[in-house]
């Protein structure tokens, strides 16, 4: 891929990851345990790992954003920075929405054929964590479609430098 490619990509993935931090860090914020339980009674240590799951999606994003900002600030853009940099938030951001650490939620692979959401919980949650999600997915999923040639761009890559 040439370098305007690459760097729209990067400006794309930022501007996503800008709106994904904005939106995770407002509602960690704002929340609490004893809200959700209020919310919603329920398994408190399930809802405390969910929170937890977020956290650490929260983590991954904000470095994914710092570090397309660096890539992005760099003169001359330096597409092979870029590339990596893309790959990292896709298995780092992307991989963790779909398939967090501790399998709290997961994801639905016939959603696609029920055109509902693909985010599915183990166990049921209050509305404004089902919410968020469910808000946040179609983003995730644009995004990880866009990223994906990353994915098998550099095990091939990897596979050649092998052999």
């Amino acid at each position: 891929m040439s370098n305007p490619i690459v760097k729209s990509q990067v400006e794309e993935v930022h501007t996503f990851l800008e709106k994904t931090v904005t939106n995770l860090e407002s509602y960690l914020n704002n929340i609490t345990i004893d809200k959700l339980l209020q919310e919603k009674n329920g398994d408190r240590a399930y809802y405390e790992g969910v929170l937890s799951n977020m956290r650490r999606l929260l983590v991954y994003c904000e470095e994914g954003l710092d570090s397309c900002h660096v890539v992005l600030q760099n003169v001359p853009f330096i597409k092979g920075a870029a590339e990596k940099t893309l790959y990292k938030i896709y298995h780092q951001c992307i991989e963790e929405f779909f398939s967090p650490r501790y399998d709290l939620w997961y994801e639905n692979s016939r959603s696609a054929y029920t055109g509902k959401n693909s985010i599915m919980f183990r166990q049921e949650l209050p509305a404004s964590i089902v919410k968020l999600m469910a808000a946040a997915e179609s983003d995730f999923q644009q995004i990880r479609e866009e990223l994906e040639y990353y994915e098998t761009d550099f095990r091939t890559k990897i596979t050649q430098s092998r052999g």
